[in-house]
């Protein structure tokens, strides 16, 4: 693992728009499983979903082992990435949160995964989330030279075999890392998740037993 640090003084949370429907309500879907937020018709209008959105980059070295970053504002590792903020896409979204979190701009490709993710109550954001990841790709030893961590932003930075990046980051974003990493070198070269497991033609009908979507309580049979 390879390892660089900086400093914090300061809640990151500072200058996020945190936006919430006007109402809301509870929609629990079974144990274990995020509370979805739905908004309240207003107006006349269909229910809508208001899904927090984020936008991150898996950068890798020459030994392909992947970039994670270890916040000053909440604990654990990420990538490097945050919210979207109003007016702005996805993509220009990453490349701000990378300039803002490491201190460098470096060329940003392709998009990689589009998760979705609603987020469990923590005490501070509960929510459906769209999740981007983009391809960042080689980043080579005169972009690393030049990181200079936010002091705000990020206490240390690594880069980790994909192998151990379970160890380090929650089930759910490491089966999102893991999925963009693999799609990266197909030929597809981007999917569609949902909770950090790729969905396909095949795939999107089933669920193992122990995914979310797999327990969630199916309506009463005629008879039963």
């Amino acid at each position: 693992m390879t390892t660089g640090r900086g400093s914090h003084d300061g809640e990151h949370c500072a200058g996020r728009a945190q936006r919430t429907p006007d109402e809301v309500t509870d929609c629990p879907v079974g144990d274990d499983v995020p509370t979805v937020i739905r908004a309240v018709p207003t107006d006349g209008l269909p229910p809508m979903a208001r899904p927090y959105t984020a936008a991150g980059a898996l950068f890798f070295d020459e030994d392909d082992r992947v970039l994670l970053v270890d916040p000053s504002y909440k604990p654990g590792w990420d990538i490097p990435g945050g919210f979207v903020e109003p007016g702005e896409s996805p993509y220009a979204a990453c490349v701000r949160e990378v300039e803002e979190e490491l201190g460098i701009t470096p060329p940003i490709g392709d998009l990689l995964a589009v998760d979705w993710a609603p987020r469990p109550k923590d005490g501070w954001l509960e929510g459906e989330m769209l999740l981007f990841v983009f391809d960042g790709g080689l980043l080579p030893p005169s972009w690393r030279e030049r990181i200079q961590l936010g002091v705000d932003e990020l206490v240390a930075f690594a880069f980790v075999p994909l192998g151990e990046v379970d160890g380090l980051l929650p089930p759910l974003h490491a089966r999102r890392v893991a999925a963009a990493a693999r799609l990266r070198r197909t030929s597809r070269r981007a999917g569609y998740l949902e909770y950090g497991d790729l969905m396909t033609g095949q795939s999107a009908g089933l669920a193992p037993a122990d995914h979310p979507r797999a327990r969630r309580p199916q309506p009463a049979q005629p008879g039963g």
